[in-house]
């Protein structure tokens, strides 16, 4: 049994960064001979969509924006909730109030994207026969409905890393004369960011992937970079969506795959800067607790 479990572990651990590869290597192989300026800006100067917000009508380069902003802003709305109500979670509520919270995070844990978006469609419809006739769908309702997809992400992950903290820690505090509000600001939170930061990045890859919320609750083809909060706009998972599905000419299915490609390249991008931004802030952590 031992060996069976072994060779299991052995199997699975090599299977997974097989699979991972494979599909990367079949993405490249579809995507990269589809790359070029005019994937991204059509038939618009580059210099002009960059610099002077020219439109750009055949290009992804208003996809990417919409999804940078929309990823931002979801991100933006979700990681205060989230990491707040991990940390009242983790060290502030009573046994009883962790239980009902814990339930209900695992309970919206298990919503369906699908359900969410149509969470903000019907929130729309309330509001329209209420008290704003002229609601509409937009950026702002896609990222507030991707950043309650992503809140269980954030607040489990925020309290699994304040509970792995060590206790001496928390020791070190108390002997120290700090409050418990001081010594889970000053000690515990900086020593939980590599946790906590673990579920920011799960969140940006969960939100940038989306397709089913964003397109109940403001993605429209062909709509241009986002004007406003409150404005339609493009988005990239919508965009490959759309091709994949709707293609009529081989050029329009490569088109979907180098879209794939650069969505995987801003996510990836994305990834990277919150690593950063989390070795950035260890190491402020560790400097200061050193010193």
């Amino acid at each position: 049994m031992e060996r069976m479990l072994r060779l299991f572990a052995w199997g699975a651990s090599v299977l997974v960064p097989a699979v991972l590869l494979t599909l990367l290597a079949f993405l490249l192989w579809r995507g990269v001979p589809g790359w070029s300026l005019a994937l991204f800006f059509g038939d618009t100067p580059p210099l002009d969509a960059v610099l002077r917000g020219a439109p750009v009508f055949d290009g992804l380069w208003p996809a990417c924006l919409g999804t940078v902003a929309l990823v931002l802003l979801a991100t933006a709305i979700a990681v205060p909730l989230g990491i707040a109500s991990g940390v009242y979670q983790a060290e502030f509520a009573s046994p009883r109030q962790r239980a009902a919270l814990s339930f209900c995070v695992d309970l919206l844990a298990g919503i369906p994207s699908i359900l969410m978006g149509l969470f903000g469609f019907a929130l729309i419809l309330l509001l329209r026969k209420t008290v704003a006739p002229a609601a509409n769908t937009g950026l702002l309702l896609s990222a507030g409905c991707l950043a309650l997809l992503v809140l269980p992400y954030l607040i489990s992950t925020t309290r699994l890393a304040l509970e792995s903290v060590p206790h001496e820690l928390r020791l070190a505090g108390a002997c120290l004369g700090l409050s418990h509000g001081q010594v889970v600001g000053r000690i515990l939170l900086p020593a939980a960011l590599h946790g906590i930061f673990g579920g920011v990045i799960l969140a940006v890859g969960r939100a940038a992937e989306d397709t089913a919320v964003i397109l109940l609750t403001g993605v429209v083809a062909n709509a241009g970079a986002p004007s406003s909060l409150f404005g339609k706009y493009e988005a990239l998972p919508f965009h490959i969506y759309y091709l994949a599905a709707e293609y009529q000419t081989p050029a329009q299915l490569a088109q979907a795959f180098a879209a794939a490609l650069v969505l995987l390249c801003i996510t990836g991008g994305l990834f990277a800067v919150a690593r950063l931004l989390r070795a950035h802030l260890e190491t402020r952590w560790k400097t200061g607790r050193s010193q």
